[in-house]
């Protein structure tokens, strides 16, 4: 299938697009296959040097070394080390990323004490209402919400679920945290980090963002828009392998402030001294909790390298990923018969995350017909279809074939 006469052929346009692709070589850094793969949005493909890290983790740190690679091997201090090489991706320095535990136990750690802070500095101003609301983005990801709900219980808040956009009018003198998505999980729309982030401290509260989706695909800036907590998982565009640690921000002047929920030998300020009180670390090591999936961690740093390479930054990748949602937004406008798919995905560069999001009436099915032949999305209720573009990995043929056999499978 081609575009009509008079129009570039868009398969030529990707061949082009491709040799002039500055990112094009780190794709020989991954395992893949002939499979179109634009679902990286879920599962980040495999760096293709990961095993043979796991592999000596395995059997020299863990089968030779055993308990001695708590010290000779650096797996005590890995979840602040490995913190320490994500915190340039999401516009942080050094000393406020942990790692470790699910993004949803560190959206309720961060959560809960953005509320206690926010309570305590009313107490400690002695005036006004208590600080007793928590807003919750209302198109957030369930865990989210459910995660919402329990820390309000908790600290005694009610909970408002908000649109983002609403948020500015929403906040009050009442309103202790918010919790909100960088990016929307089902239409990839993404949101005004900084200026929501504003308006939150505006009215005296505390901006709390998940940046599940942001994080290794485009500019986040925790540092420069003064973002208090933020949670984010690494095994999307940060390909750290399914089920890999989370990550936790802590912005540094909040450190001393901040009170984890879930306090644990490992956050500590004696992890080994076994004492019955708690005192909590310095730093953002007041995020950990428990023993670290050494594991899974250690392959996640080894992910990481890839971020290494001359001429990989945030930003390149940024240009890259608004470069193939385009295309791809083109490639579908031109092979797609109207009126059969509908992008929900807003057009604004300065709205779009790094997904595609396609309404479509049969989605379910359209995706499982979709992934027969080779072309890997996913499918969210009721009726859309999720393209995910990893600019790492994802070339413009991928694009191109990827909106060519859309156009096949709904055709029949």
């Amino acid at each position: 299938m081609s575009e009509l006469p008079g129009r570039p052929d868009l398969a030529s346009v990707a061949e082009e697009l491709d040799a002039a692709d500055p990112l094009a070589a780190l794709r020989a850094r991954f395992v893949l296959d002939d499979v179109t793969y634009l679902d990286g949005n879920s599962l980040g493909a495999l760096p293709a040097h990961v095993p043979a890290r796991v592999e000596d983790v395995v059997r020299r740190q863990w089968g030779e070394l055993r308990i001695r690679s708590w010290e000779e091997s650096g797996w005590w201090p890995a979840p602040e080390r490995i913190g320490d090489r994500i915190a340039p991706l999401v516009g942080a320095t050094a000393g406020q990323v942990v790692v470790g535990d699910s993004t949803s136990v560190n959206v309720f750690k961060a959560l809960v004490a953005a509320v206690r802070m926010a309570q305590e500095d009313g107490r400690t101003a002695g005036s006004g209402p208590t600080r007793d609301e928590i807003l919750v983005d209302a198109t957030t990801f369930p865990t989210d919400g459910y995660l919402a709900e329990s820390a309000a219980r908790m600290t005694g808040c009610a909970l408002r679920p908000v649109a983002p956009s609403e948020v500015p009018g929403a906040l009050g003198d009442r309103t202790a945290a918010v919790l909100l998505n960088h990016v929307d999980y089902r239409t990839g729309r993404l949101h005004d980090l900084p200026g929501l982030t504003a308006a939150v401290h505006a009215a005296g509260a505390y901006a709390v963002w998940d940046l599940c989706h942001s994080a290794g695909a485009l500019p986040v800036g925790l540092d420069e828009h003064g973002v208090d907590l933020a949670v984010g998982c690494t095994y999307k565009y940060l390909n750290g392998g399914p089920g890999s640690p989370a990550y936790l921000y802590v912005r540094r002047d909040l450190q001393s402030r901040f009170d984890s929920p879930l306090p644990g030998w490992n956050s500590h300020a004696e992890p080994f001294g076994m004492r019955s009180e708690y005192a909590p670390a310095s730093g953002a090591v007041r995020g950990r909790v428990g023993t670290p999936d050494i594991l899974s961690l250690l392959a996640l740093e080894a992910a990481l390298d890839v971020w290494d390479e001359e001429g990989v930054s945030v930003a390149a990748v940024r240009a890259k990923s608004l470069a193939l949602t385009d295309f791809f937004l083109r490639c579908v406008g031109a092979y797609v018969p109207d009126g059969r798919v509908e992008s929900v995905t807003p057009a604004a560069h300065a709205e779009r995350g790094s997904q595609v999001a396609l309404r479509c009436d049969d989605a379910g099915e359209v995706m499982k017909r979709l992934i027969e032949r080779r072309v890997v999305g996913d499918y969210r209720a009721p009726d859309v279809l999720r393209f995910g573009f990893t600019p790492l990995y994802v070339g413009f043929a991928d694009v191109e074939r990827a909106a060519r056999v859309l156009a096949r499978t709904l055709a029949g």
